[in-house]
């Protein structure tokens, strides 16, 4: 039985492959991040999943320095994952804005660094920078230009892997063949779930050593700023209900396994401790290969995340076919 739990980057460093999401839509309290980062580190996640712009990145920091403190792990059993937001994509903010969200943490390093998304806005600390008319005031560094920055980074140890998000084929390629390269990305984290199951990205991010990071592998929050309410549930899918009975498994342990057994490395998210704990209890059974087959011919190139709001944005990613 593959019980695959970490899988080793093109740089050598290991990634565990589940991940807690702590990302919450703003009408959630920012302290349920901190309880609910405690409790996935209590049930064994070894993978968090952060952000600059979730703005709860000081109460999940508080979270992995109480469990550290009272040894329930040990910081180099732990993987931390945070992102620049895409204000800071300048070269002279891109350090700056991981000193900062360290500051906010209060960790020395972080185990993975990752350019949030291709799309630059206004530099700036204000995230959403708007014009007279509301709307979002783009801006164009040229992307290697900011990776070149990380990459700096990485050479100072204040982050040991760098990695990219919500980057197309394209834009990886910009990276890849970017004279006097120096690391190349070791992931690439995009919306991955059974309606979007990224084959053909996936098959192009193996073939350069780049690994998949799930988001929303069990749907989206249903946030209302961002998705269609009328989008539908990834966990009322029936076909993936009839296997989830078939292995007396809840359909969101199914979701994540069928991930996992193709490679992807999965962020799961939830701020219930009983579905926290489910969710990573995916160790002890495998799909078929009829399971496998039946849940990939549910792919639908549906969206959740469809960032309407910057379609008009040069480097939108999601126009291109992967």
């Amino acid at each position: 039985m593959d019980l695959q739990t970490h899988i080793v980057l093109n740089d050598g460093h290991r990634i565990p492959v589940i991940g807690f999401g702590t990302y919450a839509p703003e009408k959630f309290p920012k302290t349920l991040a901190e309880e609910a980062t405690k409790v996935a580190i209590e049930v064994g996640y070894r993978h968090i999943d952060c952000a600059h712009v979730y703005g709860n990145e000081a109460d999940v920091g508080r979270a992995i320095r109480e469990k550290l403190a009272d040894g329930t792990t040990r910081r180099e059993d732990l993987f931390y994952t945070g992102k620049l937001w895409c204000t800071y994509q300048t070269p002279d903010l891109v350090r700056p804005a991981l000193e900062r969200s360290l500051r906010n943490l209060q960790l020395e390093f972080m185990d993975l660094f990752i350019i949030h998304t291709p799309l630059e806005m206004k530099p700036g600390d204000d995230p959403f920078p708007v014009d007279e008319n509301g709307q979002l005031i783009f801006h164009n560094t040229d992307i290697r230009d900011t990776w070149e920055a990380i990459e700096r980074c990485k050479d100072a140890g204040l982050v040991k892997s760098i990695g990219v998000s919500n980057f197309n084929r394209r834009q990886i390629e910009l990276i890849l063949n970017k004279p006097g390269l120096k690391y190349k990305p070791v992931c690439n984290q995009v919306e991955c779930h059974i309606y979007l199951n990224q084959r053909k990205l996936r098959d192009f991010c193996k073939s350069e050593g780049i690994v998949l990071v799930g988001y929303s592998v069990l749907g989206s929050s249903r946030d209302e700023n961002w998705i269609d309410q009328n989008s539908p549930v990834v966990l009322e899918e029936p076909v993936l209900v009839t296997i989830a009975e078939r292995h007396k498994k809840t359909p969101a342990q199914v979701a994540i396994r069928f991930f996992l057994q193709l490679g992807v490395v999965v962020l799961a998210k939830s701020f219930n401790p009983k579905r926290i704990k489910e969710n990573i209890e995916v160790f002890d059974f495998l799909l078929t290969p009829e399971d496998m087959k039946e849940l990939e011919a549910l792919n639908r190139n549906f969206r959740y995340v469809q960032a309407k709001r910057w379609k008009d944005h040069p480097k939108f990613p999601f126009a291109d076919e992967y």
